[in-house]
């Protein structure tokens, strides 16, 4: 039976913004970032593959050693959680994004410069549209890794529901270790459900527009 929990709902909603707060700035900044570089390599072949790998190899690195090696620049704390986090996020964001890019067929490309669309006008009203299923997609792998993975973060001191769960463990209390491991699974699913919502919606919608 729980007991613990009902006396201190308001130290798990606290933990519960400060791992939302971890989740957000750093999936939100490497989603612009992977914008830029997505589109911009999309339409780039070799240079896309080579983002790839690096990327890649960014995921590769464990989530611990990561943050250990950002300490000494940025200290502990959110800063270097969130740049760890967002880190993770640029190999699933890029690839997706230039993925939903390299789908567009070439004869929309070619329509859209015979109507006279810019470049910067032709990605905007054109090409991101139809990328957008691929886009939140990639949204969506990204929020669920990092939820999982900034449970970790507690361990140099960024906050979230990892401190609800590391301080049961410390302590053997099996309690926190549930409600912590619970409200992150939940935060995950959760996440996971509402963008492949939204992900089947909008393929629903381009696929009615390009019928």
């Amino acid at each position: 039976m729980m007991k613990w929990v009902p006396k201190h709902l308001d130290r798990l909603f606290e933990a519960l913004l400060e791992h939302l707060y971890l989740v957000f700035s750093s999936v939100g900044i490497a989603l612009v970032i992977s914008l830029i570089v997505g589109i911009w390599a999309a339409r780039r072949p070799r240079s896309f593959a080579v983002i790839i790998i690096f990327t890649g190899i960014l995921f590769a690195v464990p989530s611990l050693a990561l943050f250990a090696l950002l300490i000494p620049i940025m200290g502990i704390g959110a800063a270097p959680a969130i740049t760890g986090l967002a880190a993770y996020s640029l190999m699933i964001l890029i690839r997706n994004i230039g993925m939903g890019f390299q789908a567009i067929p070439r004869d929309i490309l070619e329509a859209a410069d015979g109507m006279g669309y810019g470049t910067a006008r032709r990605i905007w009203e054109v090409e991101l549209p139809l990328a957008m299923p691929y886009i939140v997609g990639g949204i969506r792998i990204a929020m669920v890794t990092v939820i999982g993975i900034a449970t970790v973060a507690a361990y140099i001191n960024a906050g979230g529901l990892g401190v609800i769960i590391f301080e049961g463990i410390d302590q053997r209390f099996p309690e926190k270790i549930i409600a912590g491991g619970l409200l992150t699974s939940f935060l995950a699913l959760f996440a996971d459900y509402c963008f492949a919502s939204f992900e089947k919606l909008l393929r629903r919608r381009s696929g009615g527009k390009a019928a």
